[in-house]
């Protein structure tokens, strides 16, 4: 988890239903709902930028990378085009 000092606030709405389910996960977890939602915030927070951060390939996989890497890029007149005229 994150550094412990909590200086700053979220707000937010949600319906009851939303907020019943919050709590009775929380009570589930024997968390308070703040810490249910601060775990549970943080683990989809480290997921989500670790998929665009982070990614893992076989031998084969990270050799076909390299080579696109590699490769000399391929020309795109309509690109070149759009980036000359801005049409």
């Amino acid at each position: 988890m994150l550094a412990s000092s909590k200086t700053q606030r979220v707000d937010l709405r949600i319906s009851p239903a939303a907020k019943e389910m919050i709590q009775a996960a929380a009570r589930a977890q024997d968390k308070t709902v703040s810490e249910f939602l601060l775990d549970s915030g943080l683990t989809s927070a480290a997921e989500t930028l670790a998929d665009r951060r982070l990614f893992i390939l076989d031998d084969a996989q990270w050799h076909a990378f390299q080579a696109a890497l590699d490769a000399p890029p391929r020309a795109r007149p309509r690109l070149s085009r759009l980036m000359k005229t801005g049409k």
